[in-house]
């Protein structure tokens, strides 16, 4: 491992004073509407509680605090084949640690893991063997953060993949892991693919499979049904506007900051464990403030929508299914299950790893990756990194340590 490339730039977050200020009064002067008595969380985000999240967001939340505690890891700007790419870059005080890229998905960002990056990158210091260290690297995904603007259409997995495993070289990392969830999930198996005599091991939470042909529905056990179940159940509205309007969606987000923090609280409302408690019950609130408001500070609404344009609504089109973008296009859970679907078998070890909420079919996941490791755990949802870090951590560990 070398310094970092010269076309490798230090980057630190400041967000400019009035753009804060500009938010506050936003906050200050939010439209609401009005809501049916009685129905909860089940037609959406109740204005009671996002009032209350509002005020906390616009009078006690300290972006500044959190800025800082960003700004504590080292964070670099680079550009490769035209997209500029923003990462963290914290490397081990082992010597011999192992080069690991951690990826999120959408709602999150390189928030997500700022509670597993001590743990991972310095064992010793957290109780842990300091052969299990890692040199990290953890990119704000293309379109996403401040790896912005996108540097134009068809920035789809594949491509992010090979924009990814391009900025590990160009950091000198020749064997390396990766971990991703969400939308990582997507990327992690195509750097696999696309480089699999330096990709060493892949380790996946928060996984999404689909059956592909006649029969492979039969047969599933009772755990897997109900994983298949909450899959075809699950409301995938957002995936809808994301997928086939993400521009069109991006006006009202970018705009009203309380429109994108309902947007993204109601995805941790449904996604984390308990599912039926508050999404700051699973996650600190504070947290969850600092990944919406990266969104919000970037302008990112439009743009770190496009991953589900692409993998879906344009791959669709591409195959000649629905040029015009009309409404017969075939989107949601049952459209992306050939676009999602591996287009040829991974041969990269990978590691599995399911929390209460992950809809992950065994069987599927053999058929389209080399599945190693498979741990289903008794709790934790689909933040994983962010819900139960230590369960994140102990496997990310277990898998490396035979594969490394």
């Amino acid at each position: 491992m070398t310094e970092e490339a010269p076309d490798v730039r230090p980057f630190r977050i400041a967000v400019p004073q009035d753009r804060i200020d500009d938010l506050h009064t936003r906050l200050a002067a939010t439209r609401w509407p009005d809501e049916l008595p009685g129905v909860g969380w089940s037609r959406g985000v109740p204005t009671t509680y996002l009032r209350d999240l509002t005020d906390h967001w616009r009078t006690a939340y300290d972006w500044r605090a959190q800025e800082t505690e960003l700004n504590a890891h080292p964070q670099f700007l680079t550009t490769v084949d035209g997209q500029t790419v923003h990462f963290l870059h914290v490397r081990s005080p082992e010597p011999d640690a192992t080069p690991l890229m951690l990826l999120h998905g959408w709602p999150g960002s390189v928030v997500d893991f700022l509670d597993v990056l001590g743990p991972l990158s310095d064992p010793r210091a957290h109780g842990g063997d300091p052969a299990d260290a890692f040199h990290l690297v953890v990119p704000s995904l293309p379109g996403f953060g401040f790896s912005t603007p996108l540097a134009g259409p068809g920035m789809n997995a594949a491509h992010m993949a090979t924009v990814l495993n391009r900025l590990m070289s160009r950091l000198g990392y020749a064997r390396y892991g990766v971990q991703g969830y969400d939308t990582g999930t997507w990327i992690a198996p195509e750097m696999g693919r696309q480089a699999p005599d330096h990709v060493i091991g892949i380790h996946l939470n928060a996984m999404i499979t689909f059956p592909t042909g006649e029969g492979d529905t039969d047969g599933l056990t009772e755990a897997e049904q109900r994983r298949w179940q909450a899959m075809q159940d699950f409301n995938d509205g957002y995936l809808q506007c994301n997928a086939k309007r993400p521009q069109t969606v991006a006006y009202a987000l970018t705009d009203s900051p309380v429109g994108q923090l309902a947007w993204i609280v109601e995805k941790f409302k449904e996604l984390t464990d308990p599912e039926d408690a508050l999404p700051e019950d699973s996650v600190d609130r504070d947290r969850m403030l600092t990944n919406i408001s990266l969104y919000w500070f970037t302008g990112t609404a439009a743009s770190a929508a496009q991953i589900y344009y692409e993998e879906m609504s344009a791959a669709t089109w591409n195959d000649d299914s629905d040029k015009d973008g009309d409404e017969d296009a075939t989107t949601g859970w049952d459209g992306a299950q050939d676009d999602w679907s591996a287009a040829r078998r991974g041969t990269v070890p990978t590691a599995v790893l399911l929390s209460l909420h992950d809809v992950t079919v065994r069987r599927w996941a053999e058929r389209d990756h080399n599945v190693v490791r498979w741990t289903e755990l008794d709790r934790g949802g689909h933040f994983l990194a962010m819900e139960a870090p230590d369960l994140l951590v102990g496997d990310v560990r277990a898998f490396f340590t035979k594969v490394r």
